[in-house]
């Protein structure tokens, strides 16, 4: 049950933004860039960047949510749940394999991404610009994590939920539905 009366019955971060829809305009506009906007990484990685923070922040809402549209992007879903289990043995390049070590640092703490970190991502060919997106998507889950489980969202338990929600977010972005949300 969440701590605060939303007047909706929609779960995790929609319920919220509903809830604060002035709030969650630019929200919604940053994350559309983080993970929709032009890149160099595709939708796929940036999505299995969300999932890997949100999961090992123990966001259960936001790691279903966003492995399932990694995995609706892959067309697959054996990647996703190798790179939860251990990025480093999943079959994706050494590239995202150095973002998602920067991408756990910065869930751990800004203050913990290495130098290390940052040179072994470059010598992967990972440019500035992919490392601060990775850093910046990174930051965003943290904080979407919070936002969820600091207000103790519903997380449905039916994969059904998160599978439709995944197409939804694949064709049609972060954006609100012109028309809403069906409650």
């Amino acid at each position: 049950m969440p701590h605060i009366s939303l007047n909706n019955n929609l779960p995790g971060v929609t319920g919220l933004l509903e809830y604060r829809k002035d709030a969650s305009v630019p929200l919604r506009e940053l994350t559309q860039l983080l993970l929709r906007g032009d890149s160099t990484l595709s939708e796929a990685d940036r999505e299995l960047i969300a999932a890997a923070v949100s999961n090992q922040n123990k966001c259960v809402y936001c790691t279903t949510s966003h492995a399932a549209t990694a995995n609706a992007f892959l067309a697959e879903n054996n990647t996703t749940k190798m790179v939860m289990e251990n990025y480093n043995n999943a079959p994706i390049s050494n590239k995202l394999k150095a973002l998602l070590a920067i991408a756990l640092q910065v869930q751990e703490s800004g203050k913990a991404v290495s130098t290390q970190a940052i040179e072994h991502a470059k010598i992967n060919c990972a440019s500035d610009l992919e490392i601060h997106d990775t850093i910046m998507i990174a930051a965003l889950f943290c904080f979407y994590n919070r936002y969820v489980d600091g207000l103790a969202t519903i997380a449905p338990t039916d994969d059904t939920y998160y599978t439709e929600m995944a197409l939804r977010l694949k064709e049609k972005g972060y954006y609100r539905p012109k028309n809403g949300y069906k409650i």
